[in-house]
């Protein structure tokens, strides 16, 4: 297959990006393929909503800006700080023109709520499923332009550069070219390859290497492993984000609800067992300091009482407005038994957001030409140390943006290369047991949250660098001499994440942000970012 525009990924960032494509250059082949269905993106379970200043009586472009920065801990590019928060109104209203519902008031103004380390209420939202009513609005947009192709149930194996062509490509190669991907199309159970002139990875997160995450299954680090394995530049992967709340299920191991900020924007207080607000202990901004801080704290109360969870008091909350604000949040705690103006409900903290990625300037160029990279996959330098809360959205819509001016303005220039060659399967065959596959992903998710998680320290990652270096090892035999499956290229992938979070994490010897390592406790003088 050949295409112009090839993207990878179909969440926020991916159909923004495909939509201003399409249109901008109605004569090119726009391709969106995703490896389950369009709809399955991280961006379909963003509960709270996207962070926009766009009522400049009760706000600022300043107060938003230092926000971000002050949860960023330093290591924010401010450049992009601005150029976020400054463009994201504009990108906000297209996604209203292409059919968006943002809640609104009896007078007709948007509802905004607000967020832990927000200054002011500038949260706008569907109910508790504004990723989802966005994912709906663009999805809808996508079926009406025809030179858009999305294929749906295709695994990107491998990024083609000049690697495929027998050249010795290393991180020292200042040329590498993004030719196109192999794919493994899992309707004919073969692998293809699709040759791009431009290629865009919208990929998403990678919650999956974490026994209990807020993500999706499919959420398994596929662009920021591939892109690695093709010798381009990642950063900062050890500021994994854990929210602060996602619903306690007793024996629930892998995907967690998640109780959205919002709820505690709107008033609901954290208690430990014994019922004590415990968030003053920690921060003057009790319950709405900013997840790095909260996610500690409940640590530590869990950790100092011995318990699994602490607990979100809504009791005091009205019943009819919760509802209406957080109705698939109410349904689900009621589905389980909690009735929240009775009962207080139990959350713990779960893997949820990657503030680093593969590393981009700020019009989302990479280091491997004609390839881009947006949302959570990428690493623009917006989140810095610790993402705020909601602004993961705004940056999609901006950098989605961002990526579409550079991209059109070359791929006139651009040419494809048909010297590729096919995927060679020859000497593979059929694993002979699954379990080979499976227990090597339980035992990443189970290093990855026993050693690498909210609270870190060198024993614990020397322990976890070892034993990844074991199963990426035993997989990528496996990986040699066996058929591609989706099952192996996930856990292929999560094996890569993992030894770039734990390597990040091994060199900054400090505590910033989301990294925090027991033995460096302070912040260093150097501010740098990890590149790997």
């Amino acid at each position: 297959m050949q295409t112009d525009f090839l993207v990878i990924g179909s969440g926020i960032a991916g159909l923004t990006y495909a939509l201003k494509v399409a249109e901008k250059c109605p004569d090119k082949k726009v391709t969106i393929i995703t490896k389950t269905t369009a709809d399955e993106t991280n961006t379909k379970y963003a509960q709270g909503g996207i962070a926009v200043v766009n009522d400049l009586e009760n706000d600022s472009y300043d107060k938003h800006i230092e926000d971000t920065l002050i949860s960023g801990d330093g290591l924010c590019n401010e450049q992009v700080v601005e150029i976020v928060v400054t463009e994201g109104p504009e990108r906000v209203d297209e996604i209203i023109a292409w059919g968006t519902d943002f809640d609104k008031n009896a007078e007709g103004d948007y509802k905004r709520g607000k967020e832990g380390g927000h200054s002011e209420n500038r949260i706008m939202h569907h109910k508790d499923v504004t990723g989802k009513e966005i994912e709906r609005a663009l999805l809808k947009a996508i079926e009406n332009a025809p030179n858009i192709e999305l294929l749906n149930h295709c695994f990107v194996v491998d990024i083609i550069t000049q690697h495929h062509l027998g050249y010795l490509v290393t991180k020292s190669t200042t040329n590498i070219e993004s030719f196109g991907v192999y794919v493994l199309n899992l309707r004919s159970n073969q692998i293809e390859k699709i040759l791009a002139k431009i290629t865009l990875l919208a990929t998403g997160g990678n919650g999956q290497a974490y026994r209990t995450t807020t993500n999706p299954a499919i959420a398994t680090g596929d662009g920021v492993a591939m892109f690695y394995r093709a010798k381009g530049k990642v950063e900062n992967m050890e500021f994994i984000q854990f929210h602060p709340t996602a619903l306690f299920e007793p024996g629930n191991r892998g995907h967690a609800f998640l109780i959205t900020e919002a709820v505690r924007g709107d008033g609901g207080i954290l208690r430990n067992i014994h019922g004590e607000a415990f968030m003053e202990r920690y921060d003057t901004r009790k319950d709405l300091a900013p997840r790095d801080i909260v996610a500690r704290a409940i640590d530590s109360e869990m950790k100092r009482n011995g318990t699994e969870h602490v607990f979100l008091d809504c009791r005091h909350f009205d019943r009819e407005n919760f509802v209406e604000h957080f109705p698939n949040i109410y349904s689900k705690c009621l589905s389980i038994g909690i009735d929240i103006t009775q009962q207080m409900i139990p959350v713990a903290p779960a893997a949820h957001y990657s503030c680093g990625g593969i590393k981009t300037d700020e019009w989302g160029r990479t280091s491997i030409q004609h390839l881009y990279a947006c949302g959570e996959c990428a690493s623009t330098g917006l989140h810095g140390a610790n993402r705020l809360a909601s602004n993961s959205l705004l940056e999609a819509l901006v950098f989605a943006h961002r990526c579409f001016i550079d991209a059109t303005n070359t791929i006139n220039n651009l040419h494809l290369n048909e010297q590729i060659p096919d995927w060679n399967a020859q000497g593979t065959s059929e694993p002979r047991e699954m379990i080979l596959i499976t227990q090597s992903l339980k035992e990443v998710q189970m290093v990855m949250s026993d050693y690498v998680g909210i609270v870190r320290n060198d024993i614990r990652l020397q322990r976890a660098i070892r034993r990844l270096d074991l199963l990426f090892e035993e997989t990528q035999q496996l990986y040699q001499s066996s058929t591609v499956s989706p099952q192996l290229l996930e856990l292929r992938n999560l094996i890569t994440v993992g030894y770039l979070v734990v390597k990040g994490a091994t060199l900054r010897k400090e505590s910033r942000g989301l990294h925090y390592n027991t033995d460096y406790p302070e912040k260093s003088n150097l501010v740098q970012n990890i590149i790997l």
